[in-house]
C-alpha cells in the first residue's frame, strides 16, 4: 500500500464507482424503448443492450493491463471522460447507428471496473480485501438502487415538459434524451471530483513500459489461467454471469406478462433488489468471510442461486398459496398477492448472487500477484462481459421459443457446474488462495 490515507482513498473509489453506476443505471429503463423509437425490433434492441457488454469484454483486460503499466488514476480519469462523451452522444443520437456507437463507447469505458478492483487490491491488505471488494460491490448495488429511479424521474412527462421550456430548441429533449443528458452530467461531476481528490495507488517504480509489461503480463495471466485454481475461478465467473443474465434480460418481460407491470412497478422491484445487494455486499460479506471464508461463501451463494433462479418464473403459482398476506401488508391495491412470493424468491437470490460475486473476486485477487491485480481482474471482468453478451440472446430465444420459464430454469441449471468447479479445487489450492 502506497496511499497515505487508504480509508479516504477507498471512500473516493466507492464514490467513483457508485456515481459511475448511477449514470449507467439511469438508462436501464430507457434503452429498450429508445431503440424501438428508431424502428428497431425487440431482437435489435437486445443487441443494443448486449453491445455494451461486448465492448466491455474487449476493453476490460486492456484497461486493466494499462493500469498496471501506467497507474490506476489516469485510466479511471480516461474512462470517466469517455463515459461523458458516450452519454452525450446517446442523448443526441439521431439514428440507430449513433445509438449503437454511443452504447459501444460506454461499454468500452465500463471496463474500468477491473481497474477499480485493482485499486482496492492496491490499498488493502489481503486479510481486509474481501471487505474492500464488498464495499465496491455495495457501490454497484446502490447505483442500481437509485439509477433506475432517477431515470424514471427524468423520463416523466412533467420533467420533460419543464426541460422543453428551459432548454433552447436546438437541444433534443425527450423522455429518452433527458435521462441520457442527466447521466452525462452526473458522470462529468464524478470526473471533476476524481481529478481533484483521487490519489494514485501504484507508485512509478512498480510500473513498467507498456510494451514490456503487456507481453510479460499476458504470459503470466495465460499461465495462471491454465492453473487449476484460477481456471476454475474464471470459469465460475463466466457461468455466474451467464446464468444471471437470463434473469436480468428477461425479468421485465416476465413481470409484464405475468403481472402486467410496466417501468414504474419494475423500478420498485429492481430498487429493492439493488438495496439487498448493497446491504449484503457492503455490510454482511466482511463478517461472513471472517467466519466462513471466501470459498465456502462462494459455494453457498451458488447453491442458493441454483434453486432460486429456477423458482423465479413460478412465483405467481407460489403466490396463490398466500392470498391473504397481501391484504395484511400495505403494499398497494394493484399489487397481486403473487408478488410477495416473487420478493420472497428475489431476496435470497440477491443474497446468493452477492455472496458468490464478492467471494470469487476475492479469491481471484488472492490468486494473483501484487503486480498482476489489474490484469487478473480484467480477465474475470472480460469473462463476465462475454457471458452477458451472449446470455441475453440465448435467454430471449428460450423465452420466446420454448416457454416463459425456460431461461430462468436454464440459468439455475448453469449454476450447478460451479459447485463442481469449486469443489474440484484441492486443499492445497484452497489454502493458497484463502491464507
Amino acid at each position: 500500500m502506497t496511499v497515505e490515507n487508504p480509508r479516504r482513498a477507498l471512500g473516493v473509489v466507492f464514490f467513483i464507482v457508485f456515481v459511475d453506476l448511477l449514470g449507467f443505471g439511469i438508462l436501464i429503463p430507457v434503452i429498450p424503448l429508445y431503440a424501438l423509437s428508431f424502428g428497431a425490433t425487440e431482437f435489435v434492441g437486445s443487441l443494443l443492450i448486449a453491445s455494451y457488454s461486448a465492448m466491455q469484454f474487449l476493453a476490460a483486460p486492456l484497461l486493466g493491463r494499462l493500469s498496471d503499466a501506467r497507474g490506476r488514476r489516469p485510466v479511471l480519469l480516461l474512462s470517466l471522460t469517455g463515459s461523458v462523451i458516450a452519454w452525450m452522444l446517446f442523448g443526441i443520437a439521431g439514428s440507430l447507428a449513433v445509438l449503437f456507437a454511443a452504447r459501444m463507447l460506454a461499454g468500452a469505458m465500463g471496463g474500468n471496473i477491473a481497474t477499480a478492483q485493482a485499486y482496492i487490491a492496491d490499498i488493502t491488505p489481503p486479510e481486509d480485501r474481501a471487505k474492500g471488494l464488498g464495499l465496491l460491490g455495495a457501490a454497484f448495488g446502490l447505483g442500481f438502487v437509485f439509477g433506475p429511479a432517477l431515470g424514471g424521474f427524468f423520463a416523466s412527462d412533467p420533467v420533460v415538459a419543464a426541460a422543453r421550456d428551459i432548454f433552447p430548441a436546438i437541444v433534443p429533449v425527450s423522455e429518452f434524451s433527458l435521462p441520457s443528458f442527466a447521466a452525462a452530467v452526473i458522470t462529468g461531476t464524478n470526473l471533476v471530483v476524481a481529478f481533484f481528490v483521487l490519489p494514485e495507488s501504484r507508485p512509478p517504480e512498480e510500473r513498467g513500459s507498456e510494451a514490456t509489461e503487456r507481453e510479460s503480463r499476458i504470459d503470466q495471466l495465460l499461465t495462471a489461467l491454465r492453473t487449476h485454481g484460477l481456471g476454475a475461478l474464471v470459469a465460475s465467473f463466466f457461468l455466474v454471469s451467464f446464468a444471471f443474465s437470463a434473469l436480468e434480460s428477461q425479468f421485465i418481460f416476465l413481470t409484464n406478462d405475468q403481472y402486467g407491470y410496466g417501468a414504474t412497478e419494475n423500478a420498485i422491484i429492481l430498487t429493492y433488489v439493488g438495496l439487498v445487494l448493497a446491504v449484503v455486499q457492503g455490510g454482511l460479506v466482511g463478517p461472513l468471510t471472517d467466519r466462513f471464508g471466501e470459498y465456502r461463501l462462494a459455494v453457498a451463494g451458488a447453491a442458493i442461486q441454483v434453486v432460486m433462479l429456477a423458482a423465479v418464473p413460478f412465483s405467481p403459482v407460489f403466490g396463490t398459496y398466500i392470498p391473504t398476506v397481501g391484504a395484511l401488508v400495505p403494499i398497494g391495491p394493484t399489487l397481486p398477492p403473487g408478488v410477495l412470493a416473487l420478493l420472497a424468491v428475489m431476496t435470497p437470490l440477491s443474497v446468493g448472487n452477492a455472496l458468490t460475486n464478492v467471494s470469487l473476486n476475492t479469491l481471484v485477487s488472492r490468486s494473483a500477484g501484487d503486480d498482476e491485480q489489474g490484469g487478473a481482474f480484467g480477465l474475470t471482468q472480460s469473462a463476465g462481459s462475454l457471458a452477458r453478451t451472449f446470455g441475453p440472446a440465448l435467454a430471449g430465444g428460450l423465452y420466446t421459443g420454448i416457454a416463459f420459464w425456460a431461461p430462468f430454469v436454464a440459468g439455475g441449471l448453469l449454476m450447478i457446474p460451479i459447485l463442481f468447479l469449486l469443489g474440484r479445487l484441492d486443499r492445497e489450492v484452497i489454502a493458497s488462495v484463502t491464507a
